[in-house]
């Protein structure tokens, strides 16, 4: 059902997604392998060292069922409802916050997989962490920022605000190196 290779949600999704909590910046070592460089689909892939500073902007989708309860990168199990992500290049594990411009939502999620390997997006995120911004419907715009773990942090706000429309499609990626912190709205 409309879904990439039939890669949509569980027939069962849990009732509390929006009591699953952001993911918390912490402190870890950096996985022994997973952040070497790597080959796909004919490209090569450098991941970034640790302690570099990161925000783009580019397509966000996210990936269910079909990678649900198999290894990651890191190799640990994918949990569709988990607070995590996977990015080509990020240090393994990492932390960012991505926000949905077009409704001010924002989330942070543990970065412990690859990928997406598709041209223009620049994050593959869990199902709950896509529901949360109102990403389910395909490919949409988002803003990515590295987190440090030691510094200091605020709760993420979550607006309440109408589903976004649909993108015409999907962003190239853009690297900024001074792009302004996204509004955050808080809920009532």
């Amino acid at each position: 059902g409309g879904y990439y290779k039939d890669d949509g949600p569980g027939a069962n999704p849990p009732a509390n997604l929006a009591g699953i909590p952001d993911a918390e910046p912490r402190a870890e070592p950096l996985h022994r392998f997973a952040n070497d460089p790597y080959e796909v689909m004919g490209k090569t892939y450098v991941p970034m060292a640790a302690g570099q500073a990161y925000r783009a902007r580019g397509g966000a989708s996210w990936y269910g069922r079909r990678y649900h309860g198999k290894p990651t990168s890191t190799g640990e199990i994918y949990d569709m409802y988990a607070m995590t992500a996977a990015h080509a290049t990020l240090p393994l594990p990492s932390y960012v916050r991505v926000t949905n411009p077009a409704n001010g939502r924002s989330v942070v999620v543990r970065v412990n997989d690859r990928g997406p390997f598709h041209e223009g997006r620049i994050i593959d995120l869990s199902y709950t962490a896509a529901w949360k911004l109102d990403l389910l419907k395909g490919v949409a715009p988002v803003e990515v920022e590295l987190l440090d773990p030691n510094a200091p942090s605020t709760p993420t706000a979550l607006a309440q605000a109408a589903p976004p429309a649909a993108p015409a499609a999907a962003p190239a990626v853009i690297r900024v190196a001074e792009l302004p912190p996204p509004a955050l709205s808080q809920a009532s």
